[in-house]
């Protein structure tokens, strides 16, 4: 987990960089360069640097090294742009020479993350090196290194959690994960575990789960917290909902192998719920949450749910099983459920449910489903400030005949005629949701498929930033 940045300033409080970074928007590199040596414009121009965003030169400069590093045209400014530099820099201590105006703290959050690499199953010669790659924060405040290192560790929790392979992330690593978080914050958790889940009505958990050995039983955990000094203030509820499917085989509907590559990331959606929660309680902001992991391995084995199985929820709905590779939507049923009764004001769950959600919009926009125009609002001004890249879907009622069955109350899997199985897993889960308060569904991918700078291939936090921003206004 990612600390709180320390400040790479000496002990006179002055900064003591080897290397400086000349960040430039493209229509001021010819006043930039005017101001630069004659071999750095020299450099410049032999190596066509135009400083479109991304773009990036290295010039030896005395002891150290200078970069340039292109921003691209000022109305299109991403801070995301800087997690690319660390991968891409020599190590050392660096200082930013960029545009006063310019959001420092989501310069730094950006650095943060473009410094992560998972390297925990490398041995040491393939060791991530990059954390000796520093940005010097004399422009920033305490509090504002200590809001940035926060930030920082939430998304970097989530990776970590999705990069970890599942035989060292099953249920009881996720949860082992979840008291940890709420150990240092000093929150209430309750974990049901295994056939204690048909006893405390928890059953679709419990059917996703069974197959599973008894050392990776399901579970259900729940995490309440209350800022510091709320006692008896009215703040509102918030519930966060997390798919955590540790591993997917698609049960008997089984997975061919390129389809089961990835599902050590099906746990994705509890990953970014429990990184949101530990967010929200590190910041002590001003909300009663409620954090709500489903959690399972869909495995294959004797006591394996089947098609057309009808199984019970907590909603008190049954529910007739098409597919069992449509398990993500069962045990959110039940969190879903268990969300209702806490009356809460906003419900917001993750999950990384369909792939057509990829289809529509591919690996990097996430598609989310409300019905409350002013939460929709907030959540497109959040998606754009934040560069947190999210896309309102519609909650299609038209589709909602696909998911009759004539032996239940609903079907898990879609009639073939409706096609769109996003719209029609998020009307699924409507069903389930609370009706008191405003739901929202987000379903991630939380994976990264192109390595590139600063997004290394492998596990993706999304929407952190925006729902964080969302929650943070209430």
């Amino acid at each position: 987990m990612a600390k709180p940045l320390k400040s790479t300033s000496n002990a006179s409080g002055k900064s003591a960089p080897d290397h400086q970074i000349i960040a430039v928007f493209e229509d001021e590199l010819a006043a930039r360069l005017s101001e630069a040596s004659p071999a750095t414009r020299a450099y410049a121009s032999a190596r066509a640097f135009t400083a479109r965003a991304g773009t990036l030169i290295l010039l030896p400069e005395g002891k150290g090294v200078t970069a340039w590093y292109g921003l691209g045209a000022r109305k299109a400014y991403n801070p995301m742009l800087f997690r690319a530099l660390p991968p891409q820099l020599p190590k050392g201590n660096w200082v930013l020479k960029a545009d006063a105006g310019l959001d420092r703290c989501a310069i730094h959050a950006a650095w943060g993350m473009g410094v992560y690499g998972f390297d925990r199953y490398k041995g040491e010669g393939g060791k991530n090196q990059r954390g000796e790659v520093k940005l010097d924060t004399a422009d920033l405040t305490p509090a504002q290194i200590e809001a940035v290192g926060h930030e920082v560790a939430a998304h970097n929790l989530a990776r970590d959690l999705i990069n970890t392979p599942a035989q060292d992330m099953g249920p009881a690593e996720l949860e082992a994960a979840a008291r940890a978080v709420a150990d240092e914050f000093g929150a209430a958790i309750t974990v049901i575990t295994g056939d204690e889940l048909l006893a405390q009505n928890y059953p679709a958990i419990h059917a996703v789960g069974r197959a599973a050995p008894s050392s990776r039983a399901p579970r259900f955990i729940e995490i309440t917290w209350s800022p510091i000094g709320s006692d008896g203030l009215p703040l509102p509820t918030v519930a966060l909902v997390g798919k955590g499917i540790t591993f997917d085989t698609g049960g008997l509907n089984m997975k061919g192998g390129a389809g089961m590559a990835l599902m050590k990331k099906d746990m994705g959606g509890a990953a970014h719920v429990l990184a949101l929660g530990r967010w929200i309680m590190a910041t002590n902001l001003p909300v009663k949450l409620s954090i709500l992991l489903c959690v399972a391995e869909n495995s294959i084995g004797g006591e394996a749910f089947r098609p057309g199985d009808v199984l019970s929820s907590r909603a008190g709905l049954t529910i007739e099983v098409g597919n069992t590779d449509a398990e993500g939507r069962l045990v959110l049923a039940d969190g879903l459920a268990r969300a209702s009764e806490i009356n809460p004001d906003l419900t917001l769950d993750f999950a990384t449910l369909t792939g057509a959600a990829r289809i529509a919009l591919g690996p990097e926009v996430v598609p989310f489903y409300c019905d409350d125009e002013e939460i929709v609002r907030r959540l497109e001004i959040a998606s754009l400030s934040e560069h947190d890249p999210l896309w309102r879907m519609p909650l299609w009622a038209g589709y909602k005949d696909a998911l009759e069955s004539e032996i239940a109350d609903i079907r898990n899997d879609p009639q073939g005629w409706a096609q769109a199985g996003s719209v029609t897993a998020a009307l699924f889960l409507q069903r389930f949701a609370p009706t008191t308060g405003v739901w929202a569904h987000f379903d991630i991918y939380g994976w990264n498929p192109r390595g590139v700078p600063g997004y290394p291939t492998g596990a993706a936090a999304h929407t952190l930033r925006a729902v964080y921003r969302l929650i943070k206004g209430l």
